[in-house]
This record gives C-alpha cells, structure tokens and sequence, in this order.
C-alpha cells in the first residue's frame, strides 16, 4: 500500500469546516492561532461563523481552505501517517509544499496570504466566469475556446478524464457553454470560483507574487510533491520559485497528476481539506489498479482513515 495526499483548492469552502477539529484538539487550535498571529487574520472565526461572502473572497478563501488541511494534516502526523507522494490542486499545491517542508509554515502562511490579495486586488477589469465543461476531451474543450468569438477563454484547468475548467470573459464562457452543449457535452456548470485564474490575464498577481517568493527560503522535499504546470515531480534542482511564479497563469494539469501518481504505485488515496471534488476526479481515473479513496474534512471520517490506515498500512 502506498499512500498520496491530495489537498483541494479555492471553491471547497463552506462555513463551519473545521469546527469539530478545532473543539476536538488542541493542536489544531495552535495552527489557528499561529495563523492569526502571522496574517492578523482571525481565520478560525472567519471558517466557523462567516460570513459566507466574506469567507469566499478570494484573499479569505486561500487561506482558509490551507490552515484546514494542514490542520488535519497534523493530526495525521501525530498517528505516524505520512504520504509517498501529495499534490494539490492550484492553492492545494501551497499545502503539499508546506507539508514537506520545502516551504517552512510561517513562510507559507504569508506567502499564500499575499497570493490571495494579488489575485483578488490585481484582476484586470471586466466580468469574468469559470466553468467545468463535463464528458468532452481535452482537444474538443481546446477547440471550442479556439471557435470561441466574443473575447478570451482556454482551458485552466484539466481536473480528471472528462472534465476541464474554462476560464475568461464573461460573455466568452458562455458562449463556449453553448458550443460544448451543441457539440454534446454532458453538462456545463458555471463555478462559483469567478476570475480568470491559471490564465495570462493573472500577469500582474504573477508578477507582484514573484516578488514575494524571492524572500523565502526552499527547503529540500521531505516527501514527493508533484507540481501542476506539467504533472511531473518536483526537483531538488528546480527553481521552485520560477514554478510557483509561473503556477497561476498556466493551466492545472491535475489528470496528468494523478495517472503519474497512480503509474507510481498510489494505491490509497487520501484527500485533506474540504470537499470531495479531487477523491471524484480520483474515480475517474483509467486504471487496472485497485484504488481506495478517503475523504479527511471532519472529525469522523478522520478518526474512520486513522484506524483503517493504522490496521491495512501500520499493522496496529
């Protein structure tokens, strides 16, 4: 059995996650209050209690969706489980990073911080929307942004088999949802996540965060990360900060991540944070392995893999 976390990205928030682990233990209330003491950020109260449209503005929402996933994280590390391999999806990757201590917490908290004012305050103007276009292939999905005729949109994210996320103007996303339904998709659902992200129009975040990650320290991998820009591993050799830099305004190539991680023997999947966005993208995945899925977003189905991972993995 080998084991690969998979922490979510922006769009998994809801009010309230965290509570229970945060009443539950009290490490979990230190990463908070760490937390709050390097943003100046009441991050537990703003998860717990709300607002809803304040905890989806995007400079909230990052960190939000981080501090509870390394949250669960810790808890994990407490039972002596630890990944072969993690990824995340677009702000996931942060976590993944810090969980291997490339990024050391403090500095990572910070930084995310920062991406998330960059890529809330530095939008260019305009009305933008995001959409997951359902049951069409990558090319058909590439094609339909290049018919595409009343302004800019291409592919951001390509999550799984099947399903990739569209992003640009307003009025050209819904025009390549008309095409994607005329040429027989499943279904295109508009996202609640609406900005122009993983795109060239996040130059200026890019740009402004490159600034950022020139004052913190990279630190060897502890465990395997695998990055979004191609779905390869990360290096010992790379500059990580030139990927980082370049991470917000290329597409997330997250299919290509996880049939990389399955085609590495990932065999239990384990998604961290809120939400169970990235264990649906896992299932549909083509494969001949036998793959187990869990979900950690509350403290019962955190104790539940706690106890299956100590009795099938540890031998406890």
């Amino acid at each position: 059995m080998k084991i690969g976390y998979l922490f979510p990205g922006q769009g998994s928030q809801y009010i309230g996650m965290g509570k229970d682990l945060y009443e539950e233990y009290e490490e979990v209330r230190q990463i908070y209050e760490k937390a709050k003491l390097i943003t100046g950020i009441d991050i537990a109260k703003l998860s717990f209690e709300g607002p809803e449209e304040k905890l989806n503005e995007t400079k909230n929402t990052q960190l939000a969706i981080l501090i509870n996933s390394l949250a669960f994280v810790e808890i994990m590390k407490q039972n002596n489980i630890y990944p072969e391999i993690s990824a995340g999806l677009s702000l996931g990757e942060y976590t993944a990073l810090i969980n291997s201590n490339v990024i050391s917490f403090e500095e990572g908290i910070r930084l995310v911080k920062k991406r998330g004012e960059y890529m809330q305050n530095l939008l260019p103007s305009g009305e933008w929307l995001m959409a997951a276009i359902i049951g069409m292939t990558e090319e058909q999905v590439e094609d339909i942004c290049k018919r595409v005729i009343s302004g800019f949109v291409v592919p951001a994210n390509y999550n799984c088999n099947g399903q990739i996320v569209i992003s640009g103007e307003k009025k050209a996303v819904l025009e390549a949802q008309n095409i994607a339904n005329q040429m027989g998709a499943k279904k295109v659902i508009i996202l609640k996540t609406a900005g122009p992200f993983h795109t060239q129009k996040l130059l200026n975040s890019s740009k402004a965060l490159k600034k950022e990650l020139e004052n913190i320290t990279i630190n060897k991998f502890q465990t395997k990360v695998i990055k979004n820009i191609d779905g390869e591993f990360y290096k010992d050799t790379d500059n990580i900060k030139d990927i980082l830099t370049k991470h917000i305004i290329n597409p997330v190539k997250f299919s290509k991540t996880l049939k990389n991680m399955i085609l590495n023997g990932i065999d239990v999947f384990i998604e961290i944070g809120p939400g169970k966005t990235l264990s649906g993208f896992v299932k549909k995945t083509p494969t001949d392995k036998k793959i187990k899925v869990l979900n950690i977003n509350n403290i019962l189905n955190l104790k539940e893999t706690i106890k299956y991972i100590k009795e099938e993995y540890l031998n406890e």
